[in-house]
């Protein structure tokens, strides 16, 4: 018999991982761009500023997606919103590989990027939202982790037809293949949230308490459990409170959302989406000037990355969110320095620099999937109100969308500014001031309730300690 902490059951974990696959096809998109870049530069000749166009034309459409998805998620659900952002999906990446022109192209990835906005918004409030309270970190890191594996498998497409278009001289439909292929997931992502519940906690938001309930006996948890789960939200919901009224006259709500948007422009700061969307370019300012050497480059950054998500899964609900935090932005700082550092060095002279810098480059992926990463997201999801959580994620989730966008568009001029070694200084050094931001004023909500958060910061405790 299941006990109020027994292990939680199979069904929850398939709930996690069906609502994860949002995540897939976020990180499909956020990879696929980078092999295909250099094809669809030679298919339309364009210049490394279209290229910027075309990169950021996502992002932006992010921004959109997440500005709408509040409004979305909170008259249709969760489930119906991510149900919409899966055929934004499957429409908008066979769009892209049908584009006949570069500003076709740009308009295609704008489209597609609603989808990817609506997802990253719906699918963190939805696992927070449905996940029993001692697995919430990892349920929530189950999403991230899903965003590496779609990062790794599109870097393996890459590498394949990226490869076979090199060895048979034939650049020009092989990205389309690239672009168009991530149809395929968001099918599988469509038909899986077709069997999915809708997150109890909107359901009792909406007054459908009874389906609340059953949400949670569908997903096998004890009586206890269900009844200490119920009693926090209905709790909660006494307060009778909106987003946009909270925002006007709640101090301590505006508190949470300022927290979220410089959480989310942290992430983005950190520098990681440079190396996700040129990592060839990279590949080839260390010295790998092969097409070849390139793609298995960016392979390897994908299965780190990967793999190094699996240690905040493992770690995120025992040590806390703020150990990892720490531990995770030195390691990226160090690895950063390091990589400008070699960088700045002739390569030419001696080759194996390059191999430095590439080392150095891989340990700051691993900072960053371990800690940043997933954590930042658990954090966003956690920390606003119920009554104003899909107006506080809206805020947060399009800072980090228009931060990507703008860090995602302006690389490559960096580069040209700055040079390339300076560039990656600068974003090494900039780890140590999100390490004393993490010190003022981020809480460790590691096995707090929702509702306990809620409680805390609307009482007007200091944001550091509103998961205590």
């Amino acid at each position: 018999m299941q006990t109020l902490h027994s292990k939680p059951n199979s069904i929850v974990y398939f709930i996690g991982f069906t609502a994860a696959l949002a995540g897939l096809l976020f990180g499909l998109d956020i990879g696929v761009i980078s092999g295909a870049l250099e094809f669809i530069q030679k298919d339309f000749s364009v210049s490394d500023h279209v290229l910027e166009f075309i990169v950021s034309a996502l992002l932006w459409g992010a921004v959109f997606g997440t500005l709408i998805s509040g409004i979305l998620s909170n008259q249709l659900g969760r489930k119906k919103t991510m149900l919409v952002s899966a055929l934004i999906f499957i429409i908008g990446s066979l769009y892209c590989s049908i584009s006949n022109s570069s500003n076709e192209l740009i308009g295609a990835r704008f489209f597609l990027g609603i989808a990817v906005g609506v997802a990253s918004f719906t699918a963190p409030l939805y696992l927070s939202e449905i996940s029993p309270q001692r697995i919430r970190g990892s349920m929530i890191s189950m999403y991230q982790l899903m965003i590496t594996i779609g990062i790794m498998m599109a870097y393996f497409s890459n590498m394949y037809f990226g490869t076979t278009a090199v060895i048979n001289h034939q650049t020009g439909g092989h990205w389309r293949v690239m672009l168009g292929v991530i149809a395929i997931p968001a099918v599988l992502m469509f038909l899986g949230m077709l069997i999915l519940p809708e997150s109890p906690r909107w359901l009792f938001l909406k007054g459908f308490q009874e389906k609340g309930t059953n949400v949670f006996r569908r997903m096998l948890l004890q009586e206890e459990e269900i009844a200490t789960e119920v009693a926090e939200i209905i709790r909660n919901l006494e307060q009778k409170q909106n987003g946009f009224h909270l925002l006007l006259s709640n101090s301590n709500f505006r508190r949470a959302i300022i927290l979220g948007i410089s959480l989310q422009f942290i992430q983005q700061l950190s520098g990681i989406n440079v190396v996700m969307y040129y990592a060839p370019r990279i590949f080839k300012i260390a010295g790998f000037a092969s097409t070849s050497g390139q793609m298995w480059g960016t392979v390897i950054v994908g299965i780190t990355n990967m793999l190094a998500t699996f240690i905040a899964i493992a770690f995120v609900d025992k040590l806390g969110r703020k150990p990892m935090m720490y531990f995770g932005f030195v390691v990226m700082g160090l690895s950063m320095l390091a990589v400008g550092t070699f960088l700045n060095m002739n390569l030419e002279q001696s080759p194996v620099l390059g191999y430095y810098a590439i080392t150095a480059l891989l340990l700051f992926i691993i900072g960053f999937a371990m800690s940043a990463g997933p954590i930042i997201w658990i954090i966003c999801s956690e920390i606003f109100p119920l009554g104003g959580r899909d107006l506080g994620i809206t805020f947060s989730t399009s800072a980090n969308w228009i931060s990507n966008a703008i860090i995602g568009g302006t690389f490559l001029t960096m580069l040209a500014k700055l040079g390339n070694g300076n560039t990656f200084l600068f974003y090494g050094g900039i780890q140590a001031l999100f390490i004393i931001f993490f010190v003022l004023f981020v809480p460790e909500t590691k096995g707090i309730s929702l509702e306990k958060i809620e409680s805390n910061l609307l009482s007007g405790k200091p944001l550091r300690k509103i998961g205590k």
